[in-house]
């Protein structure tokens, strides 16, 4: 009997002591902070690598909210990110990006802009031009070429000259095949001479000023200029007419190739500052528009 009364006393000891231990187990897991929930896809977000994402350019050009733009971009003598550098040199010998023309190669200051034509803008920008007697160069979407070829008409009997900016704004054309290059340069010229069928386009401009050896090569080859600028006031971001003014009368100096824009969003800032820099641009710098037979 002793025996058994010892051999239940140890029993009921050991059932004792686990259930202490199970308590304090379970107290320990109760304190330790439980890991808050991830969201699905979270693991994206974190990592889009695994994603097959790839992680943004810090170089590229910010996207933005009118045709993927900006022009400006890339400053002159810049080559363009991803560009091939065994491609074959333009024949240009230009003094901007890839061959292309950053300036006018003379005294004369050219103003330029881009986008066009736009019933609301293109209007007042030629009737400030004719106000001073000052000509320049318009750089026009294929689109909106054919969406108002009175505009397009107007620009050439006020003296200006023309210059093709693509189809359809496309930033990324100097990437793609030099057919599908040509085929959007000549859909271009051809709406622009469905409009002006004798009007010489001697230029091309590239979107975002994202040049290319391609690009330029296929708008030589059309008899085309590249055409980039020297001075961007970066009007595209809709700065306000005074910052406008400021930059283009603070950077233009002789052979400067000015860019504006007559289209692509609210212009009001441009067309204002315009009016406020031809009294000071033109009793500083003979303004002409870049030749039509296109630069030297």
């Amino acid at each position: 009997m002793r025996t058994r009364s010892t051999g239940g006393t140890i029993g009921i000891v050991t059932l004792v002591l686990a259930a202490l231990l199970g308590s304090a187990y379970a107290l320990g897991r109760s304190m330790t902070p439980t890991p808050p929930r991830q969201p699905l896809g979270a693991a994206a977000q974190v990592d889009g690598a695994q994603y097959g994402e790839q992680p943004a350019d810090p170089a590229a050009p910010p996207a933005t909210t009118d045709g993927a733009r900006p022009d400006g971009a890339t400053p002159a003598g810049t080559p363009t990110a991803g560009a091939d550098p065994d491609a074959p040199q333009p024949a240009s010998g230009g003094d901007g990006p890839f061959g292309s023309h950053a300036s006018t190669g003379t005294g004369e200051v050219a103003l330029t802009f881009d986008d066009g034509p736009d019933p609301t803008y293109t209007p007042q920008v030629l009737e400030v031009l004719r106000t001073y007697g000052v000509k320049a160069t318009f750089c026009v979407v294929g689109e909106n070429a054919q969406d108002h070829p009175d505009l397009i008409r107007a620009i050439v009997a006020d003296g200006h000259t023309l210059c093709n900016h693509s189809w359809q704004h496309d930033v990324l054309l100097g990437k793609r095949s030099p057919a599908l290059i040509r085929a959007d340069l000549l859909r271009t010229n051809d709406a622009i001479h469905a409009a002006v069928p004798d009007a010489p386009v001697s230029y091309f401009r590239q979107p975002g000023g994202a040049w290319t050896y391609p690009v330029v090569s296929v708008a030589e080859g059309l008899g085309m200029t590249p055409l980039h600028w020297t001075v961007d006031p970066n009007d595209w971001q809709v700065p306000g007419a005074a910052k406008i003014t400021a930059t283009v009368s603070r950077d233009t100096g002789p052979g400067a190739i000015v860019l504006m824009h007559d289209a692509g969003g609210d212009r009001q800032g441009t067309v204002d500052a315009l009016r406020r820099l031809l009294p000071d641009l033109t009793g500083r710098f003979r303004l002409e528009a870049l030749p039509p037979g296109g630069a030297n």
